[in-house]
């Protein structure tokens, strides 16, 4: 979603502004200790000459033990392993969850820092023939990125050179960024907290020290390893002499399968396409698509990597790889010499505003009747998009695509690995891999209906990963369903944005960097209310609730915001569980312009575990009121309940009731979360209380 903040934001206390922890002074350090003009690393925490246990594989999800996991999230082909668990000789950075540091991107907040000529070693704990590294390397002095090399070998084996780059990272400034490290402040006329000012409007000038808010550290690669290594063996990633400080964030391991081969297809080597990737083989694919239209036959793409620079147009068309590992569509960004008209108004709309185009599967505008019957599965999609620019469209699948499916893909290095534009209907998204996106990773976009996101596995998105916007129609009868997200730099893990009869069930979500949390039920961004039924069920958040830096405050893990209309449908929230969150678990909440407009009702909490908040449990900033029951929380690091209701603090109590329908157990360090001296309508408003970092989620 398109982040937009203008003039003065409204302060929550009726005091003077405080500023935020992040300021002027911590951003330049930050920014000196992340080394973008030096080449340095940060390095928060304290090296080890080694780190680990040598010889044993340390298997999790969400950098925590998956037992706390199970059921919930995507499942995935890969073994992940963070590199803080492994044995190395570089220097462990981290825990730490400030925004704009190294430690902050990172899968469970922690990461291995090598310096040239050091290691980090991981131990196979299943038969691999495929590994994926994620990283981090500085930028250039003046942006744009850089590359540097990264040497793999297994058991003292054979090297292998992996080419790491920075040219997809490194992101500066105000939203929507600047690739730019030196540039000035992109918006004057925005309040800025680490100023408390609106800058045009302030004397004398402040000055911002520079590169202003460095974020979106970190990149991956893939890397088949030629054979296949049994469990036990050890994968050495080691910086050779002369290379780049390198910060390895985890390594994935896999068995691939391999090439599929489709012999009753229209192959697109036989319509010209080039599998070296030296030759543009866009044409190739459109001629081999309307053979298989008229033979009623599926288009196979053997393994190969493709070129294809601009948007394929499907329908009515089956399109098969080898094998996301196998067949690659990779295509460079292309300037258009006009810029696309557009069938909508908004920015991220079906061409309209486009300034460049760049590889895609797209349906048919919804305008022009959609596209249907397409089925895409078994290919990687890499794309070119380096800048964040909300016009354009330069998405791996995007249109408007109904009774279709899309199921194995992986898709990198796009501005949003799906968006789709409505009405259309019975869209099943399963099993595909989304990283290192500028933007969204699935959005579906006005008048999406009875369609599903499952299983898929998303991380290092630029915004909402996982997002169901109601804009100008509603989003209907759509499910959002054991999928994993990680570590989304910008805005939330999944967001519903109005709607009727949706579900959100049996996600994991975990590490959500900075404006946003895991879960977002918004009435925002022009969506149509919410009606009918949502249900937010057995899903799980780790190391949520994040710093809003706009309002200096901390938000929820799951987070309610009334801001454009009433939220008072019947929305349902169980089973779900908050391990880890940063500040509160359950936030609900309204703008201060607006907190006597608008109220947030009808929603119940049942079946609930909170283990650790370094706040509340609840953050109630709205008028209206929820029931709670069953709601069992631990190592709770504030009063259970900041109930602030809508700030006017009327003699009667606030302004949002609490209703205990009881077996609501557990508390912290003031007692139980849920004290009978709260209800049902206590003020018990801490504007910004100070934060207890819980202990590390255990089995409940």
């Amino acid at each position: 979603m398109s982040r937009s903040f203008t003039g003065a934001v409204a302060r929550w206390s009726r005091g003077p502004r405080r500023r935020a922890a992040v300021t002027v002074a911590s951003v330049t350090a930050a920014a000196a200790a992340l080394g973008v003009l030096t080449g340095g690393t940060a390095l928060a925490g304290t090296g080890a000459a080694s780190h680990g246990s040598a010889g044993k594989a340390v298997v999790t999800r969400a950098a925590i033990a998956p037992s706390l996991t199970a059921g919930r999230g995507a499942d995935v082909g890969f073994a992940e392993q963070e590199a803080e668990n492994a044995t190395t000789d570089g220097t462990v950075i981290g825990p730490g969850r400030d925004a704009y540091t190294l430690p902050a991107e990172a899968s469970g907040r922690s990461a291995v820092t090598l310096q040239p000529g050091q290691y980090v070693d991981f131990t196979l704990p299943a038969a691999a023939n495929a590994i994926n590294v994620r990283y981090s390397i500085p930028d250039a002095a003046g942006g744009g990125g850089r590359t540097s090399p990264l040497n793999v070998t297994v058991d003292g084996g054979a090297k292998k050179t992996m080419t790491l780059t920075s040219q997809y990272a490194w992101l500066y400034n105000l939203y929507p960024f600047s690739n730019d490290p030196a540039a000035d402040i992109l918006h004057p006329d925005y309040w800025v907290t680490e100023c408390a000012c609106v800058p045009q409007a302030t004397t004398p000038a402040p000055v911002f020290a520079k590169p202003f808010r460095p974020n979106h550290f970190y990149d991956e690669q893939r890397l088949l390893l030629g054979r296949t290594y049994r469990a036990g063996q050890t994968v050495r990633l080691s910086v050779p002499a002369g290379a780049a400080a390198t910060t390895v964030d985890l390594l994935d391991s896999q068995l691939v399968a391999p090439p599929k081969v489709d012999l009753l297809a229209a192959n697109v080597l036989l319509f010209g396409a080039d599998p070296t990737g030296r030759r543009d083989s866009a044409g190739a694919i459109d001629k081999a698509i309307a053979f298989a239209q008229r033979a009623h036959l599926k288009v196979y793409i053997p393994p190969g990597t493709y070129q294809v620079n601009r948007h394929i147009v499907v329908d009515h068309v089956t399109i098969e790889g080898a094998g996301s590992w196998y067949t690659v569509i990779k295509g460079h960004q292309v300037d258009l010499t006009t810029p696309a008209a557009g069938g909508t108004s908004q920015p991220e709309g079906p061409g309209g505003g486009s300034v460049h185009t760049g590889v895609g599967f797209y349906g048919k505008d919804a305008a022009a009747g959609g596209s249907s019957d397409v089925h895409l599965s078994g290919f990687a999609i890499q794309g070119d998009v380096r800048e964040r620019i909300d016009t354009d469209q330069v998405n791996g699948i995007g249109g408007s695509l109904s009774d279709s499916t899309i199921d194995g893909l992986y898709i990198q290095h796009t501005k949003v690995g799906m968006w789709f534009d409505g009405p259309m209907s019975n869209l099943r998204i399963t099993d595909n891999v989304i990283v290192d996106q500028i933007a969204d990773g699935i959005n579906f976009h006005t008048g999406v209906t009875r369609s599903a996101i499952s299983g898929n596995f998303l991380r290092n998105t630029g915004d909402d990963a996982l997002a169901m916007w109601s804009e100008k129609t509603e989003d209907a009868g759509n499910t959002i369903d054991h999928n994993t997200v990680q570590t989304p730099v910008l805005a939330n893990g999944i967001a519903v944005y109005g709607g009727t009869d949706n579900t959100v069930s049996a996600n994991l979500i975990a590490d959500p960097i900075r404006e946003g949390s895991a879960i977002q039920v918004g009435s925002r961004f022009g969506s149509e209310a919410f009606t009918g039924k949502l249900s937010i069920t057995d899903n799980t958040t780790v190391r949520a609730g994040t710093y809003e830096l706009n309002w200096n405050i901390g938000l929820g893990a799951i987070w309610f915001y009334a801001l454009e209309k009433n939220i008072d449908a019947d929305i349902q929230v169980s089973g779900d569980h908050f391990l880890d969150s940063t500040y509160n678990a359950i936030m609900l909440v309204s703008d201060f312009p607006v907190k006597d407009l608008y109220s947030i009702t009808g929603v119940h909490f049942k079946d609930i575990r909170v283990d650790g908040t370094g706040t509340s449990v609840l953050s109630a900033r709205v008028k209206g009121g929820a029931t709670f029951q069953n709601v069992d929380a631990r190592n709770v690091g504030a009063v259970g309940i900041n109930n602030c209701g809508s700030f006017n603090f009327p003699a009667t109590g606030s302004e949002f009731t609490v209703t205990d329908l009881g077996g609501n157990d557990g508390g912290g360090t003031t007692g139980p979360w849920l004290a009978p001296w709260e209800l049902p309508n206590t003020i018990t408003c801490d504007d910004r209380p100070a934060v207890v970092p819980p202990p590390a989620p255990s089995a409940w």
